[in-house]
């Protein structure tokens, strides 16, 4: 029941200014920073790792300002999926190469875990005239799965395939002409990960990248989505001319150091909260 209130509670956002939700987002964020003690944690932890260079000042201030940006972003899912089109259209800007989007060529979308990363597919998905794909995880709650996939579903008429339906329906829709969004920076499962480097720390890391885009013979388009006062800014990079190769843990690898270009350009805007690091190499015990 709680869970369902809440849930409305976002959807009803949808009608306030964005400043005023952006504002309301700083006090949901400074308020999480303080009260989830045990996720707090998990990122000055990730933070530590991979910015040792850092003061524990500016680790402070990132941490503080993630849980800013993870808060803003989850209110924003109020108009990005129950606004009014027109509104979503004025909030959600594409930017850069948005040529690498244009016809039927299989393409995989390096869509890394920003906290803007709905605003990304909806944008995507809204704004461009080809039905895209991507991989989707049920949610623990029920509630809240029926309204993260009716959202992530609002435009486009998207594929959404099961992470436990395999890779034949993923490659099917990739040759069809669908542009897959895939978010393959994250500790899923070890088993079928690969240790390579994540700012220098080895990191598990799901190949599916590199093996999406040779198994399907696709180019891979890395899309950055930035959160503005403004809303988005969605951004279309050049599609990787050295990508895939022979070599997936190298493929892999090189994902990560790209990656971590984009992280620098906006450090707190990236998915910290997450247990980037939780599975180690045989011997090593997890930071968290």
């Amino acid at each position: 029941m709680l869970t369902r209130i809440a849930l409305k509670l976002v959807e009803w956002s949808r009608w306030l200014p964005l400043s005023w939700l952006r504002a309301l987002g700083a006090l949901l964020g400074h308020t999480l920073y303080w009260v989830v003690v045990s996720r707090r944690r998990v990122v000055t932890t990730n933070l530590r790792l991979c910015f040792p260079q850092w003061s524990e000042v500016q680790i402070q201030k990132t941490t503080l300002d993630t849980f800013i940006c993870f808060a803003q972003a989850w209110l924003d899912r109020g108009w990005l999926w129950h606004g009014a089109p027109d509104t979503v259209r004025s909030r959600v800007r594409l930017i850069g190469a948005l040529q690498e989007l244009d016809g039927d060529a299989p393409t995989v979308i390096f869509a890394p875990h920003f906290m803007g990363l709905d605003a990304g597919w909806t944008g995507l998905t809204q704004q461009i005239s080809r039905r895209f794909a991507t991989i989707y995880s049920p949610q623990a709650n029920a509630a809240a799965d029926v309204w993260v996939h009716a959202g992530r579903r609002r435009f486009g008429s998207p594929e959404m395939v099961a992470r436990l339906d395999g890779v034949k329906p993923i490659i099917a829709a990739l040759r069809g002409g669908e542009p897959l969004y895939l978010l393959p920076d994250m500790n899923f499962d070890p088993s079928e990960s690969v240790f390579v480097p994540f700012y220098g720390v080895l990191a598990a890391t799901i190949p599916s990248l590199s093996r999406f885009a040779r198994l399907s013979r696709a180019k891979v388009v890395p899309v950055i989505t930035r959160m503005t006062p403004q809303g988005y800014e969605v951004e279309i990079l050049p599609a990787w001319q050295d990508f895939p190769t022979a070599d997936s843990a190298a493929d892999t690898a090189l994902m990560n150091l790209r990656l971590q270009g984009y992280i620098d350009t906006m450090p707190s805007q990236y998915y910290w909260v997450h247990k980037r690091f939780k599975d180690r190499p045989s011997g090593e015990a997890a930071p968290y």
